[in-house]
């Protein structure tokens, strides 16, 4: 008895003891851990995506591929694979379970380190969101707290909801939804039994067990899932049965991208990560763009199709790289195999290494181990690049072009294999929404992965003749019209000590007297320059500064007249805009809204808009109407000191960012960095918000009309303006003006229809190299050469372009404003027609700037004027 007693104090003290060593334990690595109710809000790593505005997506950034699912989405095969894997007990314990933690003690005991957890589904939910991967006593415990902690905070399908969409199954998949996709390329509902615990099965060990590299041990796993699934009763012996003589079947399946828009993601993506930084790239944001799917599709069409047809014009720059020469031993497959490692397909233009080559026909190794062969078809157009400006005569053998050993770049095109090359030359697109600003499609050049530089956005190019229409409206603000007549005749200006500068049209002909409707269509750079001269420099250059152009890229002297300044692609689409929308400085941008992963939206954009359909008195007066119909343009100058109409002032945009900096997220953000979700904060405006108004509308409406001439012409064709090619669409409502700079080192074209302004440009990188000349029939060796510019290069884009997306756009009439009139004029000297006749044609004025005075008519060598008084001529 003595004994006994000692026995049940030194019981009693021990129980004692560790009641207090347990509690004091608790209290010691309870300190600190985090709330376990913040995993009823939990915000899993998911990456972001950007989307089309119809919702197609265009990108995703993020190192975790992961479709979070909601518990009711997730499959009970699924869920009963994962219990009978990982924690048969699950509906059962309290957060811990007891023999697995004995268990794992006793192995960790045996071998002296803790290489088992024994954790339940909880334990391994509360490690991963609050712990480190650690193996200890103290993180165990830790794990333990939370463990029972989120039991009586959280329910069951809470807890394995958690646990499904934040687990690793391989191959950058995390959560069920994600695995479901890479693996078998079909959402987590539609998993068969099979499919559910071979998944089921990876997470114990991702990289061991991927189906992909190492399918036997895959396959060894799955099979032990579905025997613990008929253990546990959650299937039959017959579904058991069936299961396990599936194949895989697996696959590596990929978020599949709508459409190629890589410069757009881009943008997309830098202003998320300057908004949100890191967490852009985790906390699931779906990105809504502006961009129009069937838009960008033919813009990357009509620019792949023109950049390609040039550089086939331009000739052919020879192989990449020699390998060999044909006289030396060959290489072999794994040779030519590793050299090709280093080269990737562009745009469908893929590394190939000529293995035989004779008169008719080479042989080539693809960077996929494919062997192609290339007849003389595909190498006809191959004529030797000189230089920009020449090329030589076309090939008669494939051998003369193609050789054993080299490394070439080829395509395939209606079943032939083509030599190729990648092109140098490099271009840009920007089509708005004129109206808003939206931007429905961009091109940044010829290919992303070979260059990310942003020509759309980055390049400041000079302009050319496509700055003239800008020029034009300052004019007719000044006080002239389209009726003016300006001398198309030579211009020379040398000043003492300087250079003589002598402004020349391209081509070099010159008519004389010419309405600025036919010089504005024409491109006639003389009546430009005095133009300019009229309306002074300075006031034009301050002009420009009201289609949004930033004031240090305006040159301030008379080559401004020939397009001597430089902006960027987007810059010039939004000008343009305000052409197209009657008078008004949209905001381009390229975000719409921004939602958060369950889709509750926490932006949505508020774009400035034209109101076309306001009822605005213009405040532009035009106060210099006497000088209108001056007979000599150059006395307009006399007023060139009166002051400009007052101008609502404009924003400080010089350097616009897209999408729009001032864009206020801080409605969006809490104090403590996180975002604010509910969508009471979203920035709401029941009114919407106007535009600038920078020009008047009737100066819009002319300019446009005329702009409209430079594809049309004059009704009796008595001469074409420089975007003829456009009639091709067979539309009389788009307009625009083509630009070619000094050597043809940038050619643009900008044009509108209805809804869209797009504005399409190329050139080199190196600003050195000019778009040169050549045959524009390759096949041909009689065929003479053309100098590459805005008409021949760039409009054939825009065209390709607005064919496809016009298709089905019905014809729209232009609505002139109240106070156009349209007056009957003679075609040569812009004045009164006194009777319509083959001389006459009906011309729009701003009310007020009509001509007063009647053209006078030829009589033999006799001339009568409005008063019938008659003189001789001679």
């Amino acid at each position: 008895m003595k004994y006994f007693r000692w026995f049940l104090k030194l019981l009693i003290i021990g129980i004692l003891s560790g009641a207090v060593i347990i509690f004091a334990g608790y209290f010691y690595y309870s300190k600190n851990l985090p709330d376990v109710t913040r995993l009823k809000d939990v915000r899993l790593q998911t990456p972001m995506q950007v989307l089309s505005s119809e919702g197609e997506l265009i990108a995703t950034f993020g190192e975790y591929r992961r479709l979070p699912l909601k518990y009711e989405d997730i499959p009970p095969v699924v869920i009963n694979a994962i219990i009978a894997t990982e924690d048969s007990r699950f509906y059962e314990h309290f957060g811990i379970d007891p023999i697995g933690i004995l268990r794992a003690m006793y192995i960790g005991l045996k071998n002296h380190k803790f290489s088992q957890g024994g954790s339940t589904i909880t334990q391994q939910v509360a490690k991963n969101f609050f712990l480190t991967p650690e193996r200890s006593v103290g993180r165990k415990i830790r794990e333990i707290i939370l463990a029972i902690r989120m039991e009586k905070e959280l329910s069951k399908e809470e807890i394995i909801a958690l646990y499904l969409n934040m687990i690793n199954f391989g191959s950058r998949a995390y959560g069920i939804g994600s695995a479901a996709y890479t693996f078998y390329g079909k959402q987590a509902k539609d998993l068969t039994l099979s499919e559910a615990a071979l998944l089921a099965g990876l997470p114990n060990a991702p990289s061991a067990y991927n189906p992909i590299s190492y399918p036997e041990k895959a396959l060894s796993r799955r099979n032990w899932v579905l025997h613990r699934m008929l253990n546990q009763q959650f299937i039959t012996q017959e579904q058991y049965d069936e299961a396990i003589s599936e194949p895989l079947n697996v696959g590596y399946y990929v978020p599949k991208i709508a459409f190629s828009a890589p410069y757009v993601a881009e943008m997309a993506r830098q202003f998320m990560y300057d908004k949100f930084g890191d967490s852009a790239y985790t906390d699931g944001y779906k990105v809504y763009t502006t961009i129009s799917k069937n838009n960008q599709i033919a813009a990357n069409n009509a620019m792949h199709e023109q950049i390609i047809n040039y550089d086939m014009r331009h000739g052919y720059r020879g192989p990449e790289k020699t390998l060999w020469q044909p006289a030396e031993k060959a290489w072999n497959n794994t040779e030519i195999a590793a050299a090709l490692t280093n080269y990737s397909c562009y745009q469908e233009i893929c590394p190939a290494v000529v293995t035989e080559s004779n008169t008719e026909q080479a042989k080539a190794i693809l960077n996929d181990g494919k062997t192609v062969t290339i007849n003389f078809d595909g190498v006809k157009w191959a004529r030797p690049f000189i230089s920009d400006n020449q090329q030589g005569a076309l090939p008669t053998t494939v051998s003369s072009v193609i050789k054993t050993g080299q490394l070439i770049w080829v395509k395939q095109q209606n079943d032939i294999w083509m030599l190729s090359q990648i092109p140098v030359i490099n271009g840009a697109i920007v089509s708005i929404d004129p109206e808003n600003g939206a931007i429905k499609a961009l091109i940044g050049g010829f290919d992303y992965n070979i260059s990310k530089f942003n020509r759309a956005t980055q390049a400041i190019r000079q302009i050319g003749s496509t700055i003239k229409p800008f020029i034009y409206s300052a004019a007719l603000d000044k006080g002239l019209t389209l009726a003016t007549v300006i001398n198309d005749a030579p211009i020379m200006r040398s000043n003492a000590g300087s250079e003589v500068w002598r402004p020349k049209n391209s081509p070099a002909i010159y008519a004389g007297p010419l309405r600025l409707r036919i010089g504005l269509s024409m491109s006639k750079n003389v009546m430009m320059v005095r133009t300019l001269r009229a309306i002074g420099v300075d006031y034009a250059a301050k002009y420009l500064e009201r289609f949004g152009f930033p004031h240090d890229n305006i040159s301030r002297n008379e080559s401004l007249a020939l397009g001597s300044a430089s902006f960027t692609p987007l810059q010039v689409a939004r000008a343009y805009s305000v052409i197209a929308n009657g008078g008004y400085l949209i905001t381009p941008y390229l975000i719409n809204k921004i939602e958060y992963s369950e889709g509750d939206l926490i932006y949505q954009h508020q774009p400035e808009i034209a109101c076309k359909d306001c009822l605005i008195e213009s405040s532009y007066k035009n106060e210099n109407a006497e000088t209108a119909n001056l007979d000599n343009v150059e006395k307009v100058a006399q007023s060139n000191e009166q002051e400009e109409p007052e101008q609502e002032k404009l924003r400080a945009e010089d350097n616009m960012l897209l999408p729009r900096a001032d864009i206020p997220f801080r409605q969006l953000i809490n104090p403590d960095g996180t975002v604010n979700v509910d969508k009471t904060t979203i920035s709401k405006q029941d009114e919407p918000t106007y535009a600038p108004h920078v020009i008047s509308n009737e100066v819009a409406f002319l300019i446009k009309d005329a702009l409209k001439s430079t594809v049309w012409g004059d009704r009796d064709n008595q001469w074409r303006g420089t975007a003829s090619r456009s009639r091709s669409l067979g539309r009389h409502d788009i307009g625009g003006k083509t630009g070619t700079t000094n050597l043809s080192k940038d050619v643009w074209f900008a044009g509108f229809a209805p809804h869209l302004m797009t504005t399409v440009w190329l050139g080199f990188d190196d600003h050195r190299r000019e778009l040169g000349r050549a045959r524009q029939n390759i096949y041909n060796d009689k065929a003479p050469t053309t100098g590459e510019a805005g008409g021949n290069l760039a409009n054939p884009i825009w065209n390709n372009y607005m064919q496809q997306i016009l298709k089905d756009v019905p014809e729209e009439s232009e609505i002139k404003p109240a106070s156009i009139i349209s007056v009957l004029i003679d075609k040569k000297t812009g004045l009164l027609a006194p009777q319509p006749n083959s001389h006459s044609i009906p011309e729009y004025f701003i009310e007020g700037t009509e001509p007063t005075k009647y053209a006078t008519k030829e009589v033999g060598t006799k001339v009568t004027d409005e008063q019938g008084v008659t003189s001789e001529l001679f």
